[in-house]
């Protein structure tokens, strides 16, 4: 049969017929189920009709509504054969009834299903579960939890993470779990087809095969069942998986009409864990071989955006939208509004990279509308032979010191999940990024230290902090990247991050009557190194002593 047009669009009828159907005491209920409040339920269902192509030609969805009336439209998946599901994560505890629609309202076996779920507490200690799934803050300038708890974004890059070079379960968990010791909490990893290859490399595959079969006309069911595993890893590690659907040069090879279905089939699929969504990456970079790149530019950025609103439209657990782009985010699409957040690119050029990483930061933060900015991707520790710990260090502070609301370091070697038995190799161009196994890009300093920036971050009320250049000498300039770059809170909190401390700057206009203590604090080491009183000048100026070594510091005044 084909598609029913437009049934996507029709929930508020369903939620009709369905509260209809309760009022009247028609209801049959044939499914009662258990939950645990913000983890995945899945209900499967089996058709009872025949399809030729059932990925194509049917689409079914549930409407859950909890005792207090509150709905939610769930898109089902198609799990292969006969076989469907609906995975939906109950925000709160309590009873929920749920009704399922089909687009083929004669197949008994998906339309009409009457069911309820009973949905107990969460008790655990994983911060996704327990405070609930992200969202925008009343500010427009961070994350938080559905239960109003801060969130900052420490992300680490896996594009390839899915591919069967990062192998299951060894590989992965132990990765996953090095992330979690050193402060990771995010994950960036793309499901679908990947960068730096076409969609048929040997490379994209995982141990099932491609995610899509020959063509593109359908996704493979079995491909999606081994990324199960390493997503629901991810969300169970605490690890908040930040789902790219497929990099952005593709859309003019599978065309928009496809890609929306196969981002229908991401969110049914993936929607209810604690996740973020990224519609593609690099939205308007051309494929590296093409012969039309401005031409295709356009029509990704037309696409592109045709897919994020179709996101927004159809994903009932309402995740965070956003895009990885070639520099800013919202110059991938053509309604800005329709993010959620934006996704920074900064640079791949070592040092040369710090200075257009702090403008860029600078810019994002002012421009309307005003939402969430991460800076996604920045030189990458160890690609082409350099960006190594110092570099890392200083692109995480001048962003985190300016306002992002998170951070995604990178590896070169992790991105791309080389090993030792299968190095990358080259890309479409002929050249090769870097052949580092993950296993040992794992182990690289910058990583760790970068996560421990988060963590200091997370010891103030980072959301509450702002840029203050007035507050040293010197402040930050391009023309010098070894200038500070300061932020806080004024009368109660000043953060200072010092790129190279021979000679410490000057804490300049600490406000009379306010008395601060103040500490060093190592970003090589994590280690703090106490200051004592701050006993500014008449001027209301104070240079801080030497610290204990030469190199980058961070310096903290806390008002008493």
């Amino acid at each position: 049969m084909a598609r029913e047009p437009g049934f996507s669009h029709r929930s508020q009828n369903v939620e009709s017929d369905f509260d209809c159907r309760i009022q009247a005491g028609q209801e049959e209920i044939q499914m009662q189920l258990f939950a645990t409040a913000n983890q995945v339920c899945e209900i499967t269902f089996t058709s009872n009709a025949r399809y030729g192509d059932p990925y194509n030609e049917v689409e079914m969805e549930g409407v859950f509504r909890h005792a207090n009336g509150t709905t939610w439209t769930i898109p089902a998946f198609w799990r292969g054969g006969p076989r469907w599901a609906i995975r939906f994560s109950p925000p709160e505890s309590g009873e929920y009834m749920f009704e399922t629609k089909c687009s083929n309202a004669a197949d008994r076996g998906l339309h009409g299903i009457l069911g309820k779920l009973a949905v107990e507490a969460y008790s655990g200690g994983n911060p996704l579960y327990r405070h609930g799934r992200l969202r925008v803050a009343a500010d427009k300038r961070h994350f938080e939890h559905a239960d109003g708890t801060p969130f900052f974004w420490m992300g680490d890059t896996w594009w390839m993470g899915l591919s069967q070079r990062l192998d299951w379960p060894n590989g992965f968990r132990a990765l996953a779990a090095d992330r979690v010791a050193k402060g990771f909490n995010v994950v960036q990893i793309i499901a679908g087809p990947y960068p730096d290859m076409d969609a048929w490399d040997a490379r994209g595959r995982n141990e099932a095969g491609f995610p899509f079969a020959a063509g593109f006309a359908r996704v493979n069911p079995d491909y999606f069942d081994m990324a199960d595993l390493k997503i629901a890893h991810l969300a169970d590690a605490g690890l908040m998986p930040c789902i790219v659907g497929m990099w952005g040069y593709y859309m003019p090879v599978i065309g928009e009409e496809r890609i929306k279905r196969y981002w229908r089939y991401l969110v049914a699929r993936y929607g209810a864990y604690p996740v973020a969504w990224c519609i593609c990456g690099e939205g308007t970079m051309a494929y590296y071989l093409s012969k039309t790149p401005k031409e295709d530019a356009a029509a990704q950025k037309t696409g592109w955006t045709h897919v994020m609103a179709y996101v927004r439209e159809i994903d009932g657990h309402r995740n965070l939208i956003s895009i990885h782009p070639t520099q800013y985010g919202r110059e991938q699409v053509e309604d800005p509004a329709l993010m959620d957040f934006e996704m920074l690119q900064t640079g791949h050029s070592d040092l040369d990279s710090v200075a257009p990483t702090a403008e860029t930061v600078i810019s994002a933060m002012g421009r309307i509308p005003a939402m969430p900015v991460v800076n996604s991707e920045v030189n990458y520790e160890g690609i082409l032979g350099r960006c190594w710990q110092n570099v890392q260090r200083l692109c995480f502070y001048v962003s985190a010191l300016n306002g992002v609301a998170g951070y995604t370091y990178g590896a070169n070697g992790i991105w791309q999940m080389s090993t030792r038995e299968n190095p990358y190799g080259p890309s479409p161009h002929g050249r090769c990024w870097g052949n580092t196994p993950w296993q040992d890009a794992m182990l690289l300093p910058g990583g760790k230290q970068a996560a421990w920036g988060a963590s200091f971050m997370r010891r103030f009320p980072w959301w509450e902090m702002e840029r203050h250049p007035e507050w040293v000498d010197p402040s930050w300039k391009r023309e010098n990247l070894y200038t500070c770059t300061a932020a806080g809170i004024p009368g109660k909190l000043r953060v200072i991050y010092i790129p190279m401390a021979w000679d410490p700057p000057i804490v300049k206009g600490i406000e009379s009557g306010i008395t601060y203590e103040a500490y060093y604090a190592d970003p090589c080491t994590g280690t703090d190194h106490p200051i004592g009183a701050v006993t500014p000048g008449a001027d209301g100026n104070w240079r801080p002593p030497i610290p204990p070594e030469v190199h980058d510091w961070l310096l903290v005044l806390t008002a008493h």
